[in-house]
């Protein structure tokens, strides 16, 4: 008898429980389906932006010293070459002494000359100073000897500005570093003539030190505005793509740069090359940190740029109404009629500039427009600062389908 009466609690259980899976079947039947999603979207979520300025910029020595040669000659010696690394006064090269030893020699003998002219000079001066105390000779006498000796005198600075000149010539026949570093060009050959008439020739160009770079960039103007001192950037060059470099802002230059009505403006970086693997006139692709955000409301930035299409817009009018009432919708259209012209031209446009129209999905997968106002933003992602917008809910990006086909 015990048996049977388990059986049957048994089986009205069994059927108890697919009743109950027939109900829940039944009811998620009848549940309306949402329509299909004809639109990306991304979800908005809490993380880290970061503002960042890029240019682009050429790698250079901080020092970079042009060595020339202010007299003209014939290179005999040539005693640097590229990459060399040179020191304060080392012999580059020398130019052909001949004609400078000639022209030495040329003014020591004037010198010589009017020394003895001189002597001579000082002579008869002394010999008309008797004959003038004796009344022997006229005192216009004593003065032609005075002038005489005065001459005489004038012609031995002059004389002695001449072997000096001579001399300097001669010394900078000579070229020699000027500093410590490193000769990264030269422009002159063994044998060739250096002719220094009017512009002074460059021979050769010494980096002081290529352990310490630096980026000459050239940033918009659009950019400059957000950019100080001190500022940390990071940059690639071509000659190592998978590798970046760290780089700091020195100097922002005010000297403007308008190149086909294009503004920019230099700014210089400094670079660390203790491995010495940049070199000079690389090409850098920069990217200046100006501000960052670690934990941001934050949506992609194409989310921004999604609009409706016309006939969306019209539908979604449609059904604003259809959920309003035509009552409602009568008192809207009232309000907005007596409601003052919004006229952006007089109003600050810092309180404007800042306000985008995004659309997030509703329940039915529907767009619905929601007024935000930004912050900080860059090409991925985009701050919120304040609007009807929460972590999780789902912004439009872009349309999958046309509108017709909805």
């Amino acid at each position: 008898m015990k048996i049977f009466t388990k059986k049957r609690v048994v089986v009205a259980l069994l059927l108890l429980g697919a009743g109950a899976v027939a109900l829940a079947v039944a009811n998620r039947n009848k549940e309306p389906k949402l329509p299909p999603l004809n639109y990306r979207v991304a979800t908005v979520d809490t993380g880290s932006i970061t503002h960042t300025v890029t240019a682009t910029g050429t790698i250079n020595p901080v020092a970079l010293i042009n060595v020339g040669s202010q007299v003209s000659g014939t290179v005999v010696e040539l005693k640097a070459d590229f990459n060399d690394r040179v020191k304060k006064g080392q012999v580059l090269l020398k130019l052909d002494p001949t004609i400078f030893n000639a022209q030495v020699g040329q003014a020591r003998a004037s010198l010589a000359s009017s020394q003895a002219s001189l002597s001579l000079a000082q002579a008869n001066y002394d010999r008309n100073r008797q004959l003038v105390a004796q009344n022997f000779v006229s005192g216009s006498a004593l003065d032609q000897s005075r002038r005489e000796l005065d001459v005489a005198r004038a012609n031995i600075l002059l004389a002695k500005a001449q072997v000096d000149r001579a001399q300097a010539d001669l010394d900078n026949s000579v070229i020699r570093s000027p500093i410590d570093g490193v000769v990264i060009k030269r422009t002159i050959d063994l044998g060739q003539t250096v002719a220094a008439s009017f512009n002074t020739p460059n021979l050769f160009q010494i980096a002081q030190d290529l352990t310490k770079m630096q980026i000459d960039t050239s940033v918009s103007e659009a950019d400059v505005g957000a950019l100080k001192n001190g500022l940390p950037g990071r940059f690639v060059v071509d000659a190592y793509p998978n590798r970046e470099f760290n780089a700091t802002m020195r100097q922002f230059r005010l000297a403007p740069n308008v190149v086909q009505n294009v503004v920019t403006y230099n700014v210089v970086l400094d670079v660390d090359n203790q491995e010495e693997l940049l070199k000079p006139g690389m090409t850098a692709q920069v990217r200046l940190v100006v501000d960052n955000r670690p934990r941001a409301l934050r949506i992609p930035t194409a989310a921004l740029r999604f609009r409706l299409s016309d006939e969306e817009l019209e539908k979604e009018r449609k059904a604003e109404r259809e959920r309003q009432g035509s009552k409602q919708d009568a008192a809207s259209t009232v309000a907005q009629a007596q409601a003052p012209d919004d006229d952006l031209a007089l109003q600050d446009r810092s309180d404007t500039a800042r306000v985008f129209k995004i659309y997030k999905l509703d329940a039915r997968n529907q767009p619905k427009p929601v007024d935000v106002r930004i912050g900080l933003s860059n090409f991925r992602y985009t701050e919120i600062v304040s609007g009807d917008l929460k972590a999780g809910e789902r912004v439009v990006t872009r349309s999958l389908a046309p509108a017709q086909g909805m």
